[in-house]
């Protein structure tokens, strides 16, 4: 059978894939609520979810640096990938070893083809269709309930330190900042995860930090509100940047979000 990617390459794959690695930790959880989870055989280090999975599965690195022994030695049927995530030398390595599967995610509708792919690959449609629909009905519900006649609040949403890296546009972070109504003020910057300074937060509502890639704490709120008059909070970032099932908590996270927030 043939199969499709996100970035348009074509997978040939004579049985369903019974012998997974993931080298994406949101698709890693994905897998799991699709009821793949004995299917994994590899994962990477950073694949946290759900608790107690990288303790029952081989770890082959990490997202950027994997042991291509240990992948090789595992013998599987099909190596998932991300194109953030994963670097193209990666990817080119992996194809001597199986069919690599290449998600590039975006838009919540990319999240949704994304699964559909999934559930064409390893044959479990009613699943897929029924985590599809459910994610669509959360959006739709959150989506309903916010007042697009106010004002978008403009937001710095803080990855990284030393230096200070924001998410920019062409980013799914960007696209949610977007869902959840506000105003992301680096999306016209350079790069999709610019470097920015400090000095350039004086026209911001609030600075969010993400709990990653970086563990921003409350240390960091007392550095920055030097700078800014902004509301500086701490978020989660895996509901800002994690994409598949996760999707069905996010909606939940962001409206107690604007609760918080009084919005």
């Amino acid at each position: 059978m043939e199969y499709t990617d996100q970035l348009g390459r074509v997978l040939q794959l004579s049985k369903t894939p019974i012998r997974i690695i993931s080298l994406v930790p949101s698709q890693t959880e994905l897998l799991v609520d699709l009821g793949l989870r004995d299917q994994i055989v590899g994962l990477t280090k950073f694949c946290v979810h759900p608790n107690g999975l990288i303790r029952a599965k081989t770890v082959v690195g990490g997202t950027k640096n994997i042991h291509l022994d240990r992948i090789k030695a595992l013998q599987p049927d099909i190596i998932l990938c991300n194109k953030e995530e994963n670097t193209e030398q990666m990817v080119r390595a992996l194809e001597a070893i199986a069919p690599v599967h290449v998600s590039d995610i975006k838009t919540i509708e990319d999240t949704l083809l994304l699964i559909r792919s999934y559930g064409s690959i390893f044959h479990i449609q009613e699943k897929t269709n029924q985590l599809v629909s459910q994610i669509q009905q959360k959006h739709t519900d959150f989506l309903n309930n916010i007042d697009r006649k106010v004002p978008c609040k403009k937001v710095a949403y803080f990855i990284w330190k030393d230096p200070w890296m924001v998410a920019g546009n062409d980013t799914f972070i960007d696209y949610l900042l977007g869902e959840c109504g506000f105003e992301n003020v680096f999306k016209n910057e350079n790069g999709r995860y610019p470097e920015v300074g400090l000095d350039q937060l004086q026209d911001v509502d609030y600075v969010f930090l993400s709990s990653e890639p970086f563990p921003f704490a409350d240390k960091h709120i007392k550095e920055i509100e030097q700078h800014t008059r902004a509301k500086i909070m701490l978020v989660d970032g895996e509901y800002f940047s994690w994409y598949g099932s996760r999707l069905l908590g996010t909606f939940d996270y962001f409206r107690k979000l604007r609760e918080q927030l009084k919005l």
